[in-house]
């Protein structure tokens, strides 16, 4: 079926409506505590994160309402997405953008961060059960389907601490830390495998490795939530973090060749994650050298996703995305 036919409904359209969206409100919340740190620790006049913040939690109101219509109408594409080699890693951005949106609203309304956090942590839990047992447990996979997207469900954990400090007791956040500290080294370990040894990741999902980013800046802002100090471990999850974004700034001519997929949302977030981490660094440090990599991660970030929000909307029109593939 070609649904990109003037006169095609909405329905096969939602239909092959991915979970993949989810992405965009992890990259939108992220950036809009990235802005958040930057007002608060540089008393920056100008407020973009208010704006930002209703602007995430509306798209993820209507996202998630977009795809529960789907589960119900079309039962069997969920489930064939939920048992997809490669996309089943991207249902637990789901939960991610709850628990990102519970951090962005942490600062403004607890009641409701709280509200945002418990489901968030519960659901991402249960999804990571569900996740690891496909993976124990599989007939259908392959080296050829591993891509970054794998750290998701399980080193996706990481993030709970960041408000779950404020929630529950510290053992709660500890337990979460603890699950997606340890698998982040197994997965990187795998993955640096499958690309060096089975030849590059295919074009759609290439922008994935900046997911490489994530875990270690995730990891570093929670361990400062738990921790209370910038100590060794804090310092290497940081400069792991610095290592990554590095590695991919040079290979930038490579991503710009690339065909736009919805999958370019995989810049943002770790993108946003890293802007946050430096700025955690300066404010923990006080060196200039990270007030200057903060501003400047920010720009870019900023930048980045005001393109990608662009074109978006330019294959929205195009109709170039939710379509079979």
């Amino acid at each position: 079926m070609n649904d990109t036919a003037p006169h095609d409904s909405a329905s096969p359209r939602l239909q092959h409506f991915p979970v993949a969206w989810f992405a965009m409100i992890m990259g939108l919340g992220g950036l809009t505590i990235a802005w958040s740190r930057a007002e608060e620790l540089l008393h920056l006049g100008l407020r973009v994160s208010p704006v930002l913040l209703g602007a995430t939690t509306l798209l993820f109101i209507l996202v998630i309402g977009l795809y529960a219509v789907k589960a119900m109408k079309y039962r069997a594409a969920v489930a064939k997405e939920w048992t997809h080699p490669v996309k089943m890693n991207f249902v637990p951005t789901i939960t991610i953008g709850l628990l990102v949106l519970s951090i962005a609203w942490l600062p403004h309304d607890t009641g409701y961060s709280f509200l945002l956090w418990s489901v968030g942590s519960l659901a991402h839990l249960a999804l990571t059960l569900y996740v690891v047992t496909q993976w124990v447990h599989h007939t259908k996979f392959d080296i050829a389907h591993l891509n970054p997207a794998w750290f998701i469900p399980v080193v996706g954990n990481i993030l709970v601490p960041i408000a779950g400090v404020a929630h529950a007791p510290l053992e709660i956040s500890w337990f979460f830390f603890s699950l997606g500290i340890v698998f982040w080294p197994i997965l990187l370990a795998i993955i640096f495998y499958r690309v060096i040894f089975h030849g590059s990741l295919p074009e759609r999902l290439m922008p994935t490795l900046f997911i490489l980013i994530a875990p270690p800046a995730v990891g570093f802002l929670s361990y400062l939530q738990l921790n209370g100090q910038l100590d060794a471990f804090a310092q290497i999850l940081y400069n792991s973090a610095l290592f990554f974004t590095l590695l991919l700034f040079v290979q930038v001519k490579w991503f710009l060749r690339l065909k736009f997929f919805l999958s370019w949302w995989a810049y943002s977030f770790p993108l946003a994650a890293v802007t946050i981490a430096t700025l955690a660094m300066f404010h923990q440090s006080g060196g200039a050298f990270f007030l200057r990599l903060g501003g400047l991660l920010l720009g870019i970030t900023t930048v980045v996703i005001g393109a990608l929000v662009i074109r978006t909307l330019m294959a929205v029109m195009k109709r170039e995305i939710c379509v079979e593939e």
